[in-house]
């Protein structure tokens, strides 16, 4: 399946991997993997710990020379996972073709988190120059992930693989679809929550009394102080890029407690908080992707929203 001359890459491939059961899997991912390591190609396989078993075992002594990620940490937040695939090329820069394997969908993700997993998959395709020879691929467990899920799938992958074909996916919606999903309005909340206006004069106390609010709706000390700091730091990034006045939301839903800071300015970039800041650079939401649970970010020309949650 993936005889392709592997010294014939020479660009950015990212393609959906759907399998149905544990030996499509391993049958597909295992020579990918050995066909990398014969290349003498840097391999890093983001996978869910049981999936993650199936390829150790089955490679036995040459899992060594693979960098093993547990997705289910990595992927928690998955604004994170695009980091961890820069650092990876970063660190072995020089043109030479390098594989992944990354699995940001498994079975039981949340519906927040299936909304963030889907809008880094699309993300992945303007993220990625395309004239690195990153050779990307993305499992999908076709028997327990929905229709919609997959079909999702089929939009940001411009190619689909299957046991026994190969091909080009007739759905992939490429950087029409990135806008798409970004600009996409989230849910509203299903209970009233709380709101607080803030503007230059007293974004001080913005912090303190996010935490104030969060105690109140029962969000323990430590988790309350980090969606209260993520959403302070937020908030000044909304001054920063002209707001003259913001507003926070915060609220509890049966898995989370959640804060929102919406704002009447335009961003532009797909990929903020998605690099790592550079120096002495400022980045709110790169900080908040790193306090968060989950973080989503969605602008349109009304203004920008950006959510950060903490489960329960």
């Amino acid at each position: 399946m993936y005889a392709t001359p592997v010294r014939a890459q020479q660009s950015y491939r990212h393609e959906a991997f759907l399998w149905h059961q544990q030996s499509d899997f391993t049958d597909g991912m295992v020579p990918f993997i050995e066909d990398g390591l014969d290349a003498g190609e840097p391999v890093m396989v983001a996978l869910v710990p049981d999936h993650a078993t199936w390829v150790r075992d089955a490679l036995g002594d040459r899992s060594a020379q693979v960098t093993f990620i547990d997705m289910t940490k990595l992927g928690r937040n998955p604004a994170r996972i695009i980091p961890a695939w820069q650092e990876f090329l970063d660190r072995h820069a020089g043109g030479q073709p390098v594989r992944g394997i990354g699995e940001p969908i498994w079975p039981g993700r949340r519906r927040e988190e299936l909304l963030e997993c889907q809008l880094h998959e699309a993300l992945l395709n303007v993220a990625v120059d395309p004239e690195i020879p990153f050779w990307l691929i993305c499992p999908y467990d076709v028997e327990n992930l929905s229709s919609d899920v997959l079909e999702e799938a089929r939009r940001s992958h411009p190619v689909l693989v299957e046991a026994d074909s190969y091909q080009g996916s007739g759905t992939y919606g490429g950087r029409p679809h990135v806008d798409a999903l970004f600009s996409t309005e989230l849910d509203e909340p299903v209970t009233a929550p709380i709101e607080i206006s803030f503007g230059p004069a007293d974004i001080g106390g913005l912090e303190e009394n996010v935490v104030t609010e969060l105690r109140a709706i029962g969000l323990a000390a430590e988790p309350a102080s980090r969606l209260a700091t993520a959403t302070h730091r937020l908030a000044v990034c909304s001054l920063s890029r002209g707001a003259a006045v913001g507003r926070v939301r915060l609220w509890r839903q049966p898995h989370a407690f959640v804060g929102e800071v919406f704002d009447d300015t335009v961003v532009h970039d797909l990929l903020l908080g998605r690099r790592v800041p550079f120096g002495e650079e400022h980045d709110g939401l790169w900080l908040a992707n790193q306090l968060c649970d989950l973080v989503q970010l969605r602008s349109t020309a009304s203004g920008t929203t950006v959510r950060v949650h903490a489960w329960q």
